[in-house]
């Protein structure tokens, strides 16, 4: 079994794609013609971001609202990982850093809005 994808319903499409495109480097890609807007976003061929337009409140019935804590990519240590703060340093996008006890990693934590964070995880090595 493999991750597919993660959907992220969003007020802010806009400065959801322009996050995961500009700063983690997916692309921008064909999306089938919902009656909602949204984007998918492309890594290595695969739509693995679906970005979707929230309605206004009350458009459709009420939903349950479970809710994962957060999304990780992992990225190649070296170049790969330093590209990625070089992204973050220059679109001005706070973080968190964390190691990983036992484990060599490193993960770095971005919170894009209330309930959505992004982590990003390399080897420390």
């Amino acid at each position: 079994m493999q991750l597919d994808h993660v959907t992220l319903v969003t007020p802010d499409l806009e400065g959801a794609r322009r996050f995961f495109c500009e700063i983690a480097g997916l692309e921008n890609g064909p999306r089938p013609p919902f009656s909602v807007g949204g984007y998918w976003l492309y890594a290595d061929g695969r739509p693995v971001v679906h970005l979707v337009e929230s309605t206004a409140p009350g458009a459709r019935p009420a939903r349950v609202t479970p809710r994962f804590d957060h999304v990780a990519f992992r990225v190649a240590p070296g170049d790969e990982w330093q590209a990625l703060l070089a992204r973050l340093a220059t679109h001005d996008v706070p973080y968190q850093n964390a190691d990983v006890p036992l484990s060599g990693e490193r993960q770095l934590f971005v919170a894009l809005a209330p309930g959505v964070v992004v982590e990003f995880v390399t080897s420390a090595a």
